[in-house]
């Protein structure tokens, strides 16, 4: 073990020790190492495989600060929230809570934890803003709205991590660029912050390095770098299907008395396709052929939040063979029962599907198994292909990217809107965010001027 994974061991309460010890388990040394730096002041990314307990290590530092810190006693003066949890997903929010939520109430830990998402009730969201939680689990969205309000110095004040779930899927498109401008706010806010981004799958790690800190003019910074050896290898293959592949459409129809042997013959599956249209005819035709009625669900971005939320709570009592879904559930959701991944259509990228065959045996020592259905004949090609490049590890995530400008237009607005701004302050603040370090002076003035007027 190294010395610094030796020095977090002396760092983590004996709560926390008995309560690995209860387990059966042993902290891993990449979550003593990110604790020990963490604590010690220092942003970090970590690179784990799926199933090697990164959200526990992204959480360690806060909760036994938390822990350290105690309950606030009634009547105390007011207190902001401590740490800011960002998911790209709404249902891996809730997911992270419930997991969460576990061994915070089994170590009796003085911390309250809520979401605030786009499903929140706002009666819920006004309580939060009187009386904040110590995490807020949220998302990039809920982040631009809480600084755009005129409470957000009293409500961040107190902040002092920001942990950054599945980091790779935020940074690289205009919804990343705006959580690198919220992130150089809430520095602005509480600038003792620091950082922790968690991904298991990263092409350049120096581009997510830089993103977690603030840049300076002439002088490239990067947060420190924590990684964990690699898990076992997924199975993957492609259905060889008796059936005749058509050549052309994307419904897979032809396999679908296949695909249900297949689900017939694991515990839990998840069915990963494209498209929310895909979804609903995919999940369809497996009612139309479920002769042993089978537990059958339903998930993606436009059901009922009701509905979402009688699926994933299904899911986590196991309670299902099969889960139709979006890219809704391909992020980090943690249910180890689901033992088999079969993605209908070719999956758009190495990275994206080693993303969604992580969901299957969501554990570092056991290998995740996968099903690829083509839809056509030409879908065999890229299926072929992202299983090759799956094997020898290829990533084809996006590169970050210079900022985009409408998003700065909406951040300036936002700003603009939480209180009055000097415009050089607000420059040096936009350019300390990664994406727009090489922002010209000229052309933001001609932004702030364009939302002006």
């Amino acid at each position: 073990m190294t010395d610094s994974a030796e020095a977090a061991r002396a760092l983590l309460p004996a709560t926390f020790s008995a309560w690995f010890a209860g387990k059966g388990w042993q902290p891993r040394a990449h979550q003593m190492e990110l604790l020990s730096r963490a604590t010690a002041g220092e942003s970090l990314l970590l690179i784990a495989p799926t199933g090697a307990g990164k959200t526990l290590a992204g959480f360690l530092p806060a909760l036994t600060d938390l822990t350290r810190r105690g309950k606030i006693p009634p009547g105390s003066a007011f207190t902001g929230i401590h740490t800011l949890y960002i998911s790209p997903l709404k249902a891996l929010a809730v997911d992270i809570e419930r997991n969460l939520m576990k061994p915070v109430s089994e170590m009796g830990l003085p911390i309250t934890i809520e979401t605030r998402t786009g499903d929140t009730p706002q009666a819920k969201r006004q309580r939060q803003r009187l009386n904040p939680p110590d995490i807020l689990l949220t998302t990039p969205e809920q982040v631009a709205l809480l600084i755009a309000n005129g409470e957000a110095p009293r409500f961040f004040k107190d902040l002092k991590y920001v942990i950054f779930d599945e980091l790779h899927s935020l940074v690289t498109s205009k919804r990343g660029h705006l959580l690198s401008l919220g992130l150089a706010r809430l520095r602005r806010l509480a600038p003792g912050l620091r950082t922790i981004g968690l991904s298991a799958t990263v092409a350049e790690p120096m581009d997510l390095r830089r993103w977690l800190v603030a840049q300076s003019a002439g002088e490239e910074n990067h947060a420190g770098l924590v990684t964990a050896p690699g898990g076992a290898r997924p199975i993957i293959t492609i259905l060889k299907s008796e059936e005749r592949v058509p050549w052309s459409g994307h419904q897979a129809k032809y396999a679908m008395p296949e695909v249900y042997e297949a689900i017939k013959q694991h515990k839990t599956a998840l069915l990963f396709v494209n498209t929310r249209s895909q979804a609903e005819i995919l999940f369809q035709e497996l009612w139309n052929i479920n002769e042993d009625t089978l537990p059958i669900a339903l998930h993606h971005g436009s059901l009922d939040i009701g509905q979402r939320r009688k699926v994933e709570q299904a899911m986590a009592e196991n309670r299902l063979s099969a889960v139709v879904a979006t890219s809704t559930l391909d992020l980090g959701i943690d249910w180890g029962d689901v033992d088999l991944v079969i993605h209908v259509g070719a999956p758009k990228g190495a990275s994206r599907l080693a993303q969604r065959i992580g969901r299957a045996n969501h554990r570092m020592d056991e290998p995740s198994r996968a099903i690829l259905v083509p839809a056509n004949r030409f879908e065999v090609m890229e299926c072929q292909a992202a299983l090759d490049a799956n094997y020898i590890g290829a990533q084809d995530t996006p590169p970050v990217g210079d900022g985009a400008l409408d998003v700065l237009a909406q951040h300036v607005l936002g700003m603009a809107c939480a209180a009055p701004f000097d415009e050089d302050d607000l420059f040096a603040e936009v350019t300390s965010a990664s994406p727009y370090t090489g922002l010209p002076r000229e052309k933001f003035g001609r932004i702030v001027q364009f939302v002006a007027t």
